[in-house]
C-alpha cells in the first residue's frame, strides 16, 4: 500500500481522519504523476515512488534517461522540487526529488506507451509501430504483451486495432501482480488516438524484473528424498 505523509507538514494545526487521508494521498500521487508525465515525457518517464520520512518526503522519479531528468548541473530537478514545494505547501527542505534509472525499459509499460506515441507522431504506420514495440517487449523477457490503438487510424471511421504476443492473463489477483498497463493519448492531425500497452511480467525470484511470487497455477513437483539407510 502507498503511504504518503505530505499533510503532516502542511496540516499540523488539525488532525485528518483516515478516509480523507487516503483520498488526499491518492490526489497527491495523481497530481504528481500528471505533472511528471507532461514534463518528462521525452525523457522516458516511467512512474514515481513516494517515501515519507519524519524529516522530509522523498519523491523518486523512475526514468530511462536520468541525466535529462536531472538537467544541466541538476537545474531541472531543482525547478521541479520548487514547483512541488510551492504547490503542496511543503516547508523549505521538506521535499526531495531523486531520479532513478529503470532496470529494464522493455518491461515498463509507461516507457513503451510513450515510445509508441512518438513513433505514431513521427508518421510511422500503426501496424509497423505496434509490432516494433511488441517485438522489443518480448525480446526483453516479457511473458506476454498486448498493444491496442483506437481512433481514426485510417479514413474517417474510428476503429480499434489490437496486437498481442505471448501469454496474457486478464483477471484476478495475478493480473494486479503480473500485468503492467499504460495508456497514452496521441494528438494526431485527424483526431486523437488512444494507445494502451499491457505487459505481462516474468517471474523473478529477486523481484527486479517481475514479481517474486509464482502464478497460482504453477505447480512445482519436488523429487522424493533418497534415503541411503534402507
Amino acid at each position: 500500500p502507498i503511504k504518503f505523509d505530505w499533510q503532516r507538514s502542511s496540516m499540523k494545526a488539525f488532525s485528518i481522519n483516515k478516509k480523507r487521508r487516503f483520498v488526499a494521498d491518492g490526489v497527491f500521487y495523481s497530481e504528481l504523476n500528471e505533472l511528471f508525465q507532461r514534463q518528462l515525457a521525452e525523457d522516458g518517464y516511467a512512474g514515481l515512488e513516494v517515501r515519507a520520512t519524519p524529516v522530509r518526503t522523498e519523491i523518486i522519479i523512475k526514468a530511462t534517461r536520468t541525466q535529462d531528468v536531472l538537467g544541466e548541473k541538476g537545474q531541472r530537478i531543482r525547478e521541479l522540487t520548487s514547483v512541488v514545494q510551492k504547490r503542496f505547501n511543503f516547508p523549505e527542505g521538506g521535499v526531495e526529488i531523486y531520479a532513478e534509472r529503470v532496470a529494464n525499459r522493455g518491461l515498463n509499460a509507461q516507457t513503451q506507451a510513450e515510445s509508441l506515441k512518438y513513433k505514431l507522431l513521427g508518421g510511422l504506420a500503426v501496424r509497423r509501430a505496434c509490432y516494433g514495440v511488441l517485438r522489443f517487449v518480448m525480446e526483453s523477457g516479457a511473458k506476454g504483451a498486448e498493444v491496442s490503438v483506437s481512433g481514426k487510424v485510417r479514413g474517417q471511421r474510428a476503429k480499434s486495432q489490437k496486437f498481442s504476443d505471448g501469454y496474457m492473463i486478464k483477471t484476478g489477483h495475478a493480473y494486479d501482480e503480473f500485468v503492467e498497463t499504460a495508456v497514452r493519448h496521441v494528438m494526431m492531425r485527424q483526431g486523437i488516438l488512444g494507445v494502451k500497452v499491457a505487459i505481462m511480467l516474468p517471474h523473478d525470484p529477486k523481484g527486479i524484473n517481475g514479481p517474486k511470487s509464482l502464478l497460482s497455477d504453477v505447480i512445482t513437483i519436488l523429487e522424493p528424498k533418497v534415503d541411503d539407510g534402507y
